[in-house]
């Protein structure tokens, strides 16, 4: 397929997700368009204006606050809009009230474009992937979530610190749900490519390994509970899943993905790695995850669709 060189993203949402997400890729670079969409249209030209005032200092970029109008060319669309989540507040409480959000915001979008990859960041950003593909009307690959691309690289960094080595030299997955029910595929985490059973430096308890495990599924509620919301790092994983998709690279994330006969499990997006590309999801990659493992993948999955059953 040949695609166009241009290079638009809208965002959806500039809250403080949709706006660090704006700033990361403003100082990245490398995007023709940036618009800015938000009910508060006064906060978007806020953030507009003040992103504009270091453009002297960055890459060449056009940044403005639009409408649902600006979407008929873009390339991405990403739905940052949403509820916030509240300290003791799980993912799946925000449901009902992004649900409502959700479902003004997709017909608005489709009114102009059925060409853009809409890429779902609000939470439960998997029962929320689902919704959006279902009430779009669009190709399953073409509507991806977040997913546990955030999850695995905490996964990663509290490994590393464990172990003492380089983040970027740890290989592992979170897959599932981007939640409570999330899991550590254990069996095929890596360093530099020598298992954790065969990495001669020190050797992970059971009880370290769920500390780790904890400590990366409730990331979230911890930052929450210290400053109110995280912004930061979900920023650097969808600039990441942005590039991935601008730039046609056949990347490996692990973004929420539509599944289909992977392990007796079907009909929901759910965390797991996929190549993609400026398509979408062009593959989802069939882990070889042990018996445990395929069980908690399981049980994720029953989780999400348990809750997808319940959905406007």
């Amino acid at each position: 397929m040949v695609h166009r060189t241009q290079s638009k993203v809208v965002v959806v949402g500039i809250g403080n997700v949709g706006a660090t997400l704006a700033y990361t890729l403003a100082i990245k670079g490398g995007i023709q368009e940036l618009v800015l969409i938000d009910i508060n249209e006064q906060k978007a030209r806020g953030d507009m204006l003040d992103i504009n005032h270091g453009l002297p200092l960055l890459h060449p970029i056009q940044i403005k606050v639009g409408d649902y109008s600006d979407c008929k060319d873009a390339d991405i669309i990403v739905l940052t809009a949403g509820a916030n989540q509240k300290p003791g507040e799980t993912r799946i409480d925000l449901l009902n009230k992004n649900a409502s959000i959700f479902k003004t915001m997709i017909h608005e979008i489709t009114k102009h474009t059925t060409t853009a990859i809409l890429l779902v960041a609000t939470n439960p950003v998997d029962v929320l992937t689902y919704y959006t593909w279902k009430e779009s009307g669009y190709p399953k690959e073409k509507v991806i979530g977040s997913g546990t691309v955030l999850d695995s690289a905490r996964f990663r960094y509290l490994l590393s610190q464990k172990l003492d080595v380089d983040p970027r030299s740890v290989h592992a997955h979170i897959i599932g749900e981007h939640g409570d029910s999330e899991l550590a595929v254990w069996s095929l985490a890596n360093v530099g490519g020598v298992t954790l059973e065969h990495w001669t430096q020190q050797i992970l308890t059971a009880e370290e390994k769920q500390d780790i495990y904890e400590k990366t599924r409730d990331a979230a509620y911890e930052i929450i509970q210290a400053k109110g919301a995280t912004y930061y790092a979900i920023a650097v994983a969808l600039d990441r899943i942005v590039r991935a998709i601008l730039g046609n690279e056949n990347a490996v994330l692990s973004v929420s993905s539509y599944i289909e006969d992977y392990y007796d499990v079907e009909d929901v997006f759910m965390g797991i790695p996929s190549i993609i590309n400026r398509d979408g999801v062009k593959q989802v990659i069939s882990l070889p995850l042990n018996e445990e493992e395929q069980k908690a993948f399981q049980a994720s999955a029953k989780k999400i669709k348990d809750i997808n059953r319940q959905l406007p």
